[in-house]
């Protein structure tokens, strides 16, 4: 898989290179999917880096072999990389550049790596002031707020806390405070912007509604926060793609209220998880046909935003009865409506959501579901795929595109090789990422089957 990191790495030279003279963008949004520079569909898949990057010293254990086995043992093409606005502006006024140079660094292994990364503005109860919060740092809000809070079991529920709510609505309705949160990003752009293997920005993880009605802040506060942020972004970084979130209440399973964005190349980015699951009850399997149906919801939402669709999180801890069912399901719904996606989380955890043992070792009953085969980039559009667990077959199919010169590219990683390929009368090759589609089948609808052992 070393072919692979080297040719992505020139692949991506290449683009920037070609950014210079003012070709295509290296990163696009049409037709309902992200799109590279020659207009392939591009399938995210890949995990977030990490969990442990929310509170000080805000990273991980990962150094730039962990970024190589992300894409040469587990065929990943992406990452989810966790950034907070403590890290970044710990003072008013004062960015620690020191910390966004070491972000660059995980950007800079990441590029080597041939692993592309969407950043992401991480918060959870608002920031660190709340016992167990992460995000925004302490000087943003009162004190007096953080120290009326009362811890609850589980713990998002203390989203629903008068103080951490009073703190949420002042990002949203502090100008001052707002123009802070902006400035942040625009260190984090200036920052990164050169690096070729970033494909866009998550404004704010899970963003919740503090005291505002549920079913009316996603279009009446958080779509013209989004704006605000998106604006202040591209104007360092003008080629970024946006990928936002819906509100946190979209994780109780109420459909987006997000108006579609006035500005282009966006990707909706919500979050996947069984309720039941995330409370630490066991996955039923009587769930499954709700965690393939909220997928294919998701897709309609995403559709409807003039969007591509990327499920930023879905995961679940090791430990947690019928996990595989759990992840199986929640992929075959993303895979079945195209979607890409970064696993909860690339962590070193023996219980928790880690893909990771505390010893370094591989959660391998995990590992086969979140790094099987899938379609990575494909010359067309209405791409789906299903994965069939008991012959080991993954079938694509979607619709090809035959101005698209460049070839079609389904990874396949070494736990899934040797492979073999029927494809209808297409011409392909095998090698890396795993199968490359040169030429398409005749048919208006293609259909990809690769059988591994």
């Amino acid at each position: 898989m070393r072919l692979a990191r080297a040719w992505f790495v020139a692949a991506i030279g290449a683009l920037a290179v070609e950014c210079s003279s003012g070709p295509p963008p290296p990163f696009s949004v049409q037709g309902g999917f992200l799109r590279d520079a020659d207009g392939r569909a591009l399938i995210l898949h890949g995990a977030n880096v990490s969990g442990h990057h929310k509170w000080s010293p805000y990273f991980d254990f990962h150094q730039p072999a962990d970024f190589a086995r992300m894409r040469d043992e587990w065929g990943m093409n992406s990452m989810r990389l966790l950034t907070t606005w403590a890290a970044i502006e710990p003072q008013r006024g004062v960015f620690d550049e020191t910390y966004l140079s070491a972000l660059e660094q995980r950007v800079q292994w990441a590029e080597a790596a041939g692993i592309l990364v969407v950043v992401d503005m991480h918060q959870d109860l608002y920031g660190e002031g709340f016992l167990g919060g992460d995000g925004a740092p302490l000087w943003t809000c009162d004190a007096s707020r953080y120290a009326a809070f009362v811890p609850t079991t589980p713990w998002f529920f203390g989203n629903l806390d008068p103080n951490v709510e009073a703190c949420v609505d002042g990002l949203y309705h502090d100008d001052g405070l707002q123009t802070e949160f902006t400035e942040a990003w625009k260190h984090v752009a200036a920052k990164l912007a050169s690096h070729a293997n970033v494909v866009g920005f998550d404004p704010l993880n899970e963003p919740g509604w503090g005291t505002a009605a549920m079913n009316g802040y996603e279009a009446e506060v958080l779509a013209p926060f989004y704006e605000r942020v998106v604006a202040a972004v591209r104007s360092v970084a003008p080629q970024w793609v946006a990928f936002i979130e819906p509100g946190s209440s979209r994780n109780l399973g109420l459909p987006t209220g997000l108006p579609k964005p006035d500005y282009p190349n966006v990707v909706y980015a919500p979050h996947a998880y069984d309720s039941d699951a995330e409370q630490g009850k066991p996955f039923d399997a009587a769930h499954r046909a709700n965690v393939v149906a909220n997928a294919a919801a998701l897709r309609a939402e995403a559709d409807a935003l003039g969007a591509a669709l990327w499920i930023g999180e879905y995961g679940g801890p090791s430990s947690l009865a019928n996990i595989t069912d759990y992840i199986t399901a929640e992929r075959d719904g993303i895979d079945a409506v195209g979607g890409g996606a970064t696993y909860w989380d690339y962590s070193k955890t023996d219980d928790g959501y880690g893909l990771l043992m505390n010893d370094g070792s591989e959660k391998t009953a995990i590992l086969a579901i979140v790094a099987r085969p899938y379609p990575q980039r494909v010359a067309g559009g209405s791409v789906q795929s299903t994965w069939d667990g008991a012959t080991r077959t993954l079938t694509v199919t979607y619709a090809p595109d035959r101005s698209i010169a460049a070839p079609t590219l389904i990874a396949v990683p070494p736990a899934f090789q040797p492979i073999s390929v029927e494809c209808g009368g297409c011409a392909y090759d095998l090698g890396s990422p795993g199968v490359r589609i040169v030429t398409p089948p005749p048919s208006s609808s293609a259909t990809i089957v690769v059988h591994t052992p």
